[in-house]
């Protein structure tokens, strides 16, 4: 996996954000995406030891498009020069949840994880119940010694806890969240040693997972809204 090539390729097209130079060089995209495509699926194959649910994924069914949505933004560049991928048991869709990572230069990547949708309502009122019910679990969870090294839980949050669920319950400040998800931090020189980073990158998934496995929990039978 050459990493720097994925780093030079994103910083080009930062620089040239434009769809003249974005065709002139979509053979430098091509061998920069066969570099990422190779380190989603190294991840997978480690990440499996562990979690048998996410090793029949492909890696280029894991990631998303460059081209960005500008009909409602200021900014009309025409590309995200990130490389993303979600890794789970259901490919890239939002849930289940699983791994998430960003390879963005200007040390913007990171690694993620859980629940970062926030506009399924059905979603964000399952995993609030689930929170409620099993408030001991996700407290063991997020107070873990592992898990608090790499992570807090970030998410879309509501000024008060949402009518139906009390105020003064232990888990409240979670309850007011709509979204809930981790992202770990990784500069952009950690990626061109990517043969040392690798096993940490695993480590630190790994300890993501029991949070995620209790989203999973939580979502166990949502169904994504039909388009």
């Amino acid at each position: 996996m050459n990493t720097q090539q994925i780093f030079n390729y994103l910083s080009q097209l930062s620089e040239n954000n434009n769809r003249e130079w974005y065709h002139l060089h979509k053979a430098e995209y091509v061998e920069a995406n066969a570099q990422f495509e190779a380190l989603i699926q190294e991840l997978i194959l480690q990440l499996g030891k562990t979690d048998g649910t996410i090793l029949h994924n492909i890696p280029k069914d894991l990631t998303f498009k460059l081209v960005r949505d500008t009909r409602f933004s200021h900014d009309k560049s025409p590309y995200n020069p990130a490389f993303r991928a979600h890794i789970s048991a259901m490919g890239k869709l939002p849930v289940p949840v699983g791994y998430y990572l960003m390879l963005k230069p200007g040390n913007q990547s990171f690694l993620g994880g859980g629940l970062f949708a926030d506009m399924f309502k059905d979603a964000t009122k399952m995993v609030r119940d689930y929170i409620v019910q099993n408030s001991d679990e996700w407290d063991k969870i997020i107070q873990d010694t592992e898990f608090k090294k790499y992570f807090t839980v970030h998410g879309t949050s509501l000024k008060n806890v949402p009518s139906g669920y009390d105020k003064e319950h232990p888990q409240a400040e979670f309850l007011k969240m709509k979204s809930w998800y981790l992202e770990y931090p990784v500069e952009d020189k950690i990626w061109l040693d990517i043969d040392t980073f690798l096993p940490q990158m695993v480590r630190i998934y790994e300890a993501m997972k029991p949070f995620n496995d209790y989203l999973n929990k939580a979502l166990a039978g949502f169904q994504m809204p039909s388009r």
